[in-house]
C-alpha cells in the first residue's frame, strides 16, 4: 500500500465554516481534503435554530448535527481542543485534516459599524481572532453568503464560496446536446462512410478521430444541408452510428397537433417520442416551447400509444415575488397556482373542433390523465410506467434531483425542464443548479438525451422584449 502524502510545511489552510455551508451540504466536513476546519459556536447555535421542520434545510441541519456528533463520540475536551482527526478519504494520496470546535471565547474588536451580536459578525470576529492566534495558518472563511464574503474582504479576511458542488467552472462548458458538422466533414469521411435502411429508418456509419467528442443521442446537423439532422445512436472511439431524425415539421407528422418550428424543437420531439430514451433534459429561455413540446409528446404517448399510464407533473414551489401564504384544499389544489404554465399549454393542446362542449370534454379527459404532485411528498414513492415532468428544475439542488429521478420505476420516462438564467432559490447558481448537474452527469448514458432550445416561438412582442429589455 503506498504511503500517504504528508502535508508540506507551507502555511496551512484553516477553513472557518459558515452555517449555510453545513445546511447546503451536511457532509461538507469531508470535502476539504487535507485541510483543517474550524466551527464557531455560533454556527452550532444557528444549526440548532434551523433543525425543526420538514424542509430540505431542516433535514440538512439535522444531518450535519448527526455527522458532528459521530465525530466527537468518546472524545474528551482536550481531544476536541487539539482537533478531531477526520476519517481518511478512500483512494486519496493525502492525509485527512482535523475539525476544531470552538471551546473558548475568542475576542476581537470589530469596527463600530459591525456590532458583535450578529451571527455573521461573530464569525468575522472569530476569524480575525484566529488570524491573530494562528500565525502558522492561512485563515479562510467559507460561506454561501455573498454579503459575508464582502464584509470579510473589507476586513482583510480571505473568504471563498463553497465550490465542491460546482459542476462546471463556466456555464459555457455545459453540454448543449448538438454538434455542427464541419464544411469538409463528408469529404473527409467519404471513403469509410456506410449507409443503409432498416425498418424505414436511415442509418449511417462514420469513422474518424474527430468523433471521440460525440455523445450518445446527440444531435448532429449540417448547416449547408438543413435536411440532414441525425442522432448519434452509438459511439465507440473513432466509430459512430447515426440515425436520421424523424421529421416533425410537417403537419402529417405532428405530435398531438404540435409541429416543430426549428431544428432544436424537432430534435426535442425525437428525444421525447423515443421509447428507448428514459431521461430527457430540455434547457431554454422562456418561450422556446419546452413545456408545450413535452406535454404534447406525453399526451400522444399516454392517450394514443398507451405507452405510459399517466402524466405526473411536479416543480419547485419557489415564488417569483412575495409568497401568497398558505393555500386551502388538497395537494393538487394547492399546486394549481404553481402550474400556470401547464394550464396555459393545455389550453393550446385542447383547442380543436367540437365547439365549447367538445373542448370541455377534452379538458376533462386531459385532467384525468395528468396528475400534479408536490415535491414534498415524493420521498419513498415509485412511479411505474409514468411520464414524469419536472418543471422549473433549475431551482432544485443536485440532491433533490437525485431524490426525484430515483423514484422512476420500470417503464417510466423522466423529463426535466428549466431555464438556467432564471434561478430563484438562494445559494444556487448556474454552475451548482441540480439541472446543470443532471445535464452534465447524464450526457454519457446511452438511454438519455439533452438539447438546449434557442429560438423563442411565442410572439414578435415576446421576442422583441427578450432581446431589448
Amino acid at each position: 500500500m503506498p504511503n500517504k502524502r504528508i502535508r508540506d510545511r507551507s502555511p496551512k489552510r484553516f477553513f472557518v465554516l459558515d452555517t449555510n455551508v453545513l445546511m447546503h451540504d451536511p457532509s461538507c466536513l469531508y470535502r476539504f481534503q487535507e485541510h483543517d476546519i474550524f466551527l464557531p459556536m455560533v454556527v452550532l447555535e444557528e444549526l440548532d435554530q434551523n433543525k425543526r421542520g420538514h424542509s430540505e434545510v431542516a433535514r440538512n441541519a439535522r444531518q450535519a448535527s448527526r455527522i458532528m456528533e459521530d465525530l466527537i463520540v468518546g472524545a474528551k475536551k482536550k481531544d476536541i481542543e487539539k482537533g478531531i482527526k477526520l476519517p481518511e478519504p478512500l483512494n486519496s494520496s493525502y492525509e485527512s485534516g482535523h475539525v476544531f470546535f470552538q471551546t473558548r471565547h475568542l475576542t476581537y474588536d470589530l469596527p463600530p459599524s459591525l456590532p458583535g451580536n450578529m451571527p455573521d459578525n461573530n464569525i468575522l470576529a472569530t476569524a480575525l481572532a484566529l488570524q491573530k492566534s494562528r500565525s502558522d495558518a492561512k485563515v479562510i472563511i467559507v460561506s454561501k453568503d455573498i454579503n459575508l464574503r464582502i464584509k470579510a474582504a473589507a476586513l482583510g479576511i480571505l473568504a471563498e464560496d463553497y465550490q465542491d458542488d460546482q459542476v462546471l467552472d463556466d456555464l459555457s462548458l455545459l453540454y448543449t446536446g448538438k454538434t455542427e458538422l464541419d464544411e469538409n466533414f463528408w469529404e473527409n469521411h467519404a471513403k469509410e462512410l456506410e449507409s443503409w435502411m432498416e425498418e424505414g429508418r436511415t442509418f449511417y456509419k462514420v469513422t474518424g478521430d474527430d468523433l471521440e467528442e460525440w455523445y450518445p443521442n446527440e444531435l448532429i446537423y449540417d448547416v449547408k444541408d438543413n435536411a440532414f439532422q441525425a442522432m448519434v445512436r452509438e459511439v465507440n472511439g473513432v466509430e459512430a452510428k447515426l440515425e436520421m431524425c424523424r421529421n416533425f415539421y410537417r403537419s402529417h407528422h405532428s405530435v398531438w397537433g404540435i409541429n416543430a418550428r426549428n431544428r432544436e424543437q424537432n430534435f426535442a420531439l425525437n428525444l421525447l417520442m423515443d421509447p428507448e430514451i428514459d431521461f430527457v433534459s430540455l434547457l431554454g429561455n422562456a418561450g422556446t416551447g419546452k413545456t408545450l413540446l413535452t406535454l404534447a409528446a406525453g399526451l400522444a404517448q399516454v392517450l394514443d400509444d398507451q405507452r405510459y399510464h399517466e402524466i405526473i407533473v411536479t416543480r419547485a414551489t419557489v415564488p417569483m415575488g412575495e409568497d401568497i401564504g398558505f393555500l386551502p384544499g388538497t395537494e393538487e389544489e394547492k399546486m394549481v397556482p404553481w402550474m400556470g404554465a401547464l394550464m396555459d399549454n393545455l389550453e393550446v393542446l385542447s383547442t380543436g373542433e367540437g365547439g365549447e362542449w367538445g373542448r370541455a370534454a377534452t379538458n376533462d379527459l386531459l385532467r384525468n390523465r395528468i396528475k400534479i404532485h408536490s415535491l414534498n411528498y415524493m420521498r419513498g414513492r415509485t412511479f411505474l410506467k409514468k411520464y414524469v415532468i419536472i418543471d422549473e428544475a433549475q431551482n432544485l439542488t443536485s440532491k433533490q434531483m437525485k431524490s426525484l429521478i430515483t423514484r422512476a420505476g420500470p417503464g417510466t420516462k423522466v423529463v426535466c425542464l428549466g431555464n438556467i438564467a432564471q434561478i430563484d432559490t438562494p445559494y444556487l447558481t448556474e454552475t451548482t443548479s441540480g439541472l446543470t448537474y443532471v445535464v452534465d452527469r447524464f450526457k454519457n448514458w446511452q438511454n438519455s438525451g439533452h438539447i438546449t432550445l434557442i429560438s423563442g416561438e411565442r410572439s414578435r412582442l415576446a421576442d422583441f422584449a427578450a432581446e431589448i429589455l
